[in-house]
């Protein structure tokens, strides 16, 4: 990636339910970024803006391995939403209706779900304490932090409250708050949910090395894994985010999330911009 004549570097930009991605196809070219490149690119007054980057790689055993990095520049492991948005562009591009994909969270399965819909198997939640993880023995259903929320790992790790009503949960200084708690030595995307029906929740959520976001296809997941844990509802739910409506459904071969996506441009960076980023 690090060459002058950056002005032909193409870029994707996406979104699931206006949590917006930047993706860059390397398949046929490497792709190496560094830090300052990822914080140059989030930048929404000054670069693309994203809250999550992602780079689709070629691969042997797969139709495509991917990579994602937080605005921060940290890596993740998952990321529900960017999975299924690269899924949709790989399968508009061959013509497939399912997919094979792969990610540092292991081997997922993408379907074409009718209607524009886009299926992912994110895989089964992580619900070992080790696992997520987390600093010590414990049991992940209810941590010992006021509130008691519970602990779920997507391939990356969550902490989810349940309220009575997500909406006036000051998101902005609790998000940041718990992301930090010495009980997740990798730091947590946090979520905050209420319960409308056995079969509908409603979710908020501050994502780890980002912020708030309008939605998370891992954070949707491990709420829908939680809630069904406590007893709240049944493994199959509807979960309305800021930016809209996803599909859990918890089965015997993973979790399942079902939802919209968006591919809203394809652009380039120019020479100037990338030799900004240094």
């Amino acid at each position: 990636m690090v060459h002058d004549a950056q002005q032909d570097m193409i870029f994707h930009k996406m979104h699931g339910l206006g949590n917006d991605f930047v993706v860059l196809d390397a398949r046929m070219e490497p792709r190496e970024l560094n830090v300052a490149q990822i914080n140059g690119i989030a930048l929404r007054q000054m670069g693309v803006g994203f809250d999550q980057l992602a780079v689709i790689e070629s691969s042997q055993h797969a139709d495509a391995h991917l990579v994602f990095y937080n605005a921060d520049g940290s890596l993740s492991a998952a990321c529900g939403n960017a999975t299924r948005c690269i899924a949709r562009y790989l399968m508009n591009e061959s013509g497939k209706s399912e997919l094979q994909l792969t990610t540092q969270r292991g081997e997922l399965v993408a379907k074409d779900a009718g209607d524009g819909l886009t299926s992912v198997n994110m895989g089964q939640p992580l619900l070992k304490w080790q696992d997520v993880p987390l600093a010590s023995a414990m049991d992940t259903l209810t941590l010992p932090i006021e509130g008691a929320p519970t602990a779920t790992g997507m391939g990356n790790p969550h902490c989810t409250f349940f309220v009575d009503d997500a909406e006036t949960v000051a998101l902005e200084e609790r998000g940041a708050e718990i992301e930090h708690h010495p009980l997740f030595p990798e730091r947590t995307n946090v979520q905050f949910a209420s319960v409308i029906a056995p079969d509908h929740l409603r979710m908020r959520v501050w994502e780890r090395g980002v912020g708030v976001t309008l939605a998370s296809g891992s954070s949707s997941c491990a709420v829908a894994v939680a809630a069904a844990r406590r007893g709240l509802t049944g493994r199959s739910v509807k979960i309305d985010l800021d930016g809209g409506r996803i599909h859990i459904d918890w089965r015997d071969d993973g979790v399942w999330m079902t939802g919209p996506t968006m591919h809203v441009f394809t652009g380039s960076f120019s020479r100037e911009f990338w030799n900004s980023l240094r």
